[in-house]
C-alpha cells in the first residue's frame, strides 16, 4: 500500500510571515487611529450644536451676544481649530472670531427664515490645509454648517417672536398703567370732589331743620357717615390705581406706606425693611412695576395663602433692586398654581412674573403645602428720572 505524502506549506503560511502579514499591525493601528480621528471629529460636531443650543437658551444675551458666541463655538468644531476663523451675518451685522480676517479657504452656509435669507454661517482656514472632500473640509462639515444654519434659523425666529411678544406685553401693560392713572384722576378730581361737597351739605342739615326734625337730623347723620365712608373708600381706590408717593418720595416710601396701610386696612402684621435704598436710581417703569409686584403680592398673602405676618424686603445691591415678600400662609405647589390660575383666567402671578421679565429680570416662586411662600424679584436698576 503506498502512499502520498502531502507537500510542505510553504515557509510563508507554516510562520505567519510574508509582506502582507508583517505589515497587519500597522494596518490596523492605521485603521484605529483614522476611525479615532473620526470619532473624534464626530464628537466635536455634537458638542458644537449642544454648545449652541445652551447658549441660545440664556436669556441674559442679546441676540447680538449669542451670535458672536455661536462663532467662537462654529470655529473650535472644525478638523483644523488652531487655523479657523469663523463669522455669523445677520441682518447685515457681522459677528465673528477675535482672529477672523480673509481666509485662505471658506465655506458658507445661508440662514434662511420662512424662505427669506436673512444671513449666513462662514467657516475659514486661515492656512492651506490639503483636500478633504470640500476643498480642504470634510464632506461632514458642509453637513455641520448646513446644521448650524438652520439651527441658527430656528434660534433667530423664536428669540424675534418672543421679542415681538415682550413688545406687545409692554405696551399692554403700559395701555393699563394709563388707564389706572386716568381713572385715579377722574375718581379723584370729580368724583371724592362731589360727593365731599354733598357730605358738607348734608352735614349742614340739622342747623336749618331745628329741634323739630329729630327724624331728619338722624337720616342726614346716617348719610354723612355712609358718605364718608364711600369718599374714604374712593380716595383709596383713587391712591392704589396712582400712589403719589411713588413719584413724589420714591419707590422705598411708596412701598412703605403701602405695607402700613395695608396693616391697618386688612389687620395682618406686614413688616418692611429696606437698604441701600437711597443712593438707587431708577427710572419710572422699575418703581410702578416693582410697586405693583408688591401690591399683588400682599393680596395675594391676604386672599389666597391665609396669611398672619408678611416681610417685606426691598434691598439695592448694585446693579439690582431685590424685591423680597415672605409669608407664614398655607404655602403651595407653584408649577401647579401657575397652570391652574391661566386655565382659571387669574393672571396675578402671570402679571408678576411678566412686570419683572419686561424689566429684564426674574422672579421666583418658592412655596410648598404648609411651609409660607416665598416671592424674590431682581431686577436692575436702570439710571433714570
Amino acid at each position: 500500500m503506498s502512499s502520498k505524502k502531502t507537500p510542505d506549506p510553504p515557509p510563508d503560511a507554516r510562520t505567519g510571515g510574508g509582506p502582507d502579514a508583517e505589515n497587519a499591525p500597522g494596518r490596523l493601528a492605521a485603521e484605529h487611529a483614522q476611525a479615532l480621528a473620526a470619532l473624534r471629529e464626530r464628537v466635536k460636531e455634537l458638542d458644537c450644536l449642544y454648545d449652541i443650543t445652551r447658549l441660545s437658551q440664556r436669556q441674559d444675551l442679546t441676540l447680538g451676544d449669542m451670535l458672536a458666541g455661536v462663532a467662537q463655538i462654529v470655529a473650535r468644531a472644525w478638523q483644523y481649530p488652531e487655523v479657523t476663523c469663523a463669522r455669523v451675518v445677520v441682518g447685515g451685522r457681522a459677528f465673528a472670531t477675535q482672529n477672523y480676517r480673509r481666509p485662505k479657504s471658506r465655506q458658507s452656509s445661508p440662514v434662511s427664515v420662512r424662505g427669506e435669507r436673512i444671513g449666513r454661517v462662514e467657516v475659514g482656514y486661515l492656512e492651506e490645509r490639503p483636500d478633504s472632500g470640500e476643498g480642504p473640509f470634510l464632506r461632514e462639515e458642509r453637513k455641520l454648517i448646513d446644521a448650524v444654519a438652520e439651527h441658527l434659523a430656528r434660534i433667530i425666529e423664536a428669540r424675534k417672536a418672543e421679542e415681538r411678544l415682550r413688545a406687545l406685553s409692554r405696551e399692554l401693560i403700559k395701555a393699563q398703567e394709563d388707564e389706572r392713572q386716568r381713572i385715579a384722576r377722574e375718581l379723584h378730581d370729580n368724583v371724592a370732589q362731589e360727593l365731599s361737597m354733598l357730605r358738607i351739605g348734608l352735614e349742614a342739615l340739622p342747623e336749618l331743620a331745628g329741634r323739630a326734625a329729630d327724624e331728619a337730623c338722624a337720616l342726614a347723620g346716617d348719610l354723612s357717615s355712609r358718605l364718608g365712608a364711600a369718599i374714604t373708600a374712593l380716595r383709596d381706590l383713587s391712591y392704589d390705581l396712582l400712589p403719589p408717593a411713588l413719584d413724589q418720595l420714591g419707590l422705598a416710601e411708596a412701598a412703605f406706606r403701602l405695607c402700613e396701610e395695608f396693616t391697618i386696612r386688612h389687620g395682618l402684621e406686614v413688616s418692611f425693611f429696606a437698604d441701600g435704598m437711597e443712593q438707587a436710581r431708577c427710572g419710572f417703569e422699575t418703581r410702578v412695576n416693582l410697586y405693583r409686584i408688591l401690591q399683588e403680592a400682599l393680596n395675594n398673602a391676604r386672599r389666597h395663602a391665609g396669611a398672619k405676618r408678611i416681610v417685606v424686603r426691598l434691598v439695592a445691591s448694585h446693579p439690582n433692586l431685590i424685591l423680597r415678600v415672605e409669608d407664614d400662609g398655607r404655602g403651595f405647589e407653584p408649577e401647579s398654581r401657575l397652570v391652574e390660575a391661566l386655565a382659571e383666567k387669574r393672571l396675578g402671578l402671570w402679571s408678576m412674573r411678566e412686570r419683572a421679565r419686561l424689566l429684564g429680570g426674574r422672579l421666583t416662586i418658592r412655596s410648598r403645602p404648609g411651609a409660607g411662600t416665598r416671592i424674590t424679584v431682581e431686577v436692575p436698576c436702570q439710571e433714570g428720572a
